[in-house]
């Protein structure tokens, strides 16, 4: 027998309130398949179910399912079930399922396909239930058959973020880098260094358990050579005092200029030296 959801009280949110503001190119273009009455177009509802589902800055060769994308454009499949299927996908599952808790999965995932944040760690703890008991898979089915996923955007319209004002847009925040995958990667004790250190009667040991192995390997490897630099200052002193400087100035600087007496006919040369009575 399945295990029930448990009962939820919802918080005032953005997306719960009607808003009065006025359309401007902060709100969210809706994608609708009824309206892709090209390939232009159908295209750009595929990258928008890409771009809002997997949630990359760089969409790669290797996210796309070219399966899914065939059964769409042949109007085969919804755009409900094209997002059902990017949820399930391999994808899906190595850049988000496998690299976060199943609380921050079921925010993620929220985010992503009901365009809203969650209700709260109450709702985390529902969701993360059935992710325990029904695997990704049940889950992703879960939130695509809900009422609210039905009641906001029905079979036709690609999930957007609801109402956003603050953290806009929250589906391209990157899951891989929390503080919860950043501790699980490097090896991190649940208390930082400087936590362990502050301790009184802490030895050497619980203090290095608080320090990444990787870190540690990376000082010693960078870390110079042992350098006597008064030994090494006293050395070059002595040089410098030894040192005799070389002339490096030209030999023809040291000779005088051989200037000599130039005979210069002058206009008047044709006057007598003595005037003639």
């Amino acid at each position: 027998m399945p295990i029930p959801l448990l009962e939820i009280t919802p918080t005032t949110q953005n997306q719960r309130v009607e808003g009065y503001e006025v359309p401007d190119e902060d709100d969210a273009q809706i994608y609708r398949l009824t309206d892709a009455t090209s390939d232009t177009a159908i295209n750009d509802l595929i990258w928008a179910a890409y771009r809002q589902i997997i949630s990359e800055h760089l969409i790669l060769e290797s996210y796309r399912q070219p399966f899914l994308e065939s059964q769409l454009r042949n109007r085969a499949i919804s755009v409900r079930e094209f997002i059902r299927g990017l949820g399930k996908s391999d994808v899906y599952r190595q850049l988000v399922a496998d690299t976060n808790s199943n609380y921050r999965l079921v925010d993620i995932t929220f985010k992503r396909f009901l365009g809203r944040a969650t209700y709260g760690k109450d709702e985390q703890i529902a969701w993360s239930i059935v992710i325990a008991s029904k695997g990704l898979h049940g889950f992703i089915d879960a939130v695509v058959d809900s009422e609210e996923y039905r009641q906001n955007f029905g079979d036709e319209i690609v999930p957007y973020q609801r109402r956003r004002f603050n953290e806009r847009p929250f589906n391209l925040v990157n899951p891989r880098y929390s503080d919860y995958w950043r501790g699980r990667m490097m090896g991190l004790d649940t208390r930082s260094y400087f936590q362990v250190g502050g301790q009184n009667g802490t030895g050497k040991t619980s203090v290095r358990q608080a320090i990444p192995n990787n870190f540690l390997e990376m000082a010693r490897s960078i870390a110079p050579s042992e350098v006597n630099y008064q030994r090494t200052r006293d050395r070059v002193l002595s040089q410098i005092k030894n040192m005799e400087i070389p002339d490096t100035r030209s030999k023809a600087a040291n000779l005088q200029p051989a200037v000599g007496r130039t005979d210069v006919a002058l206009p008047y040369r044709y006057l007598y030296p003595t005037p003639k009575a």
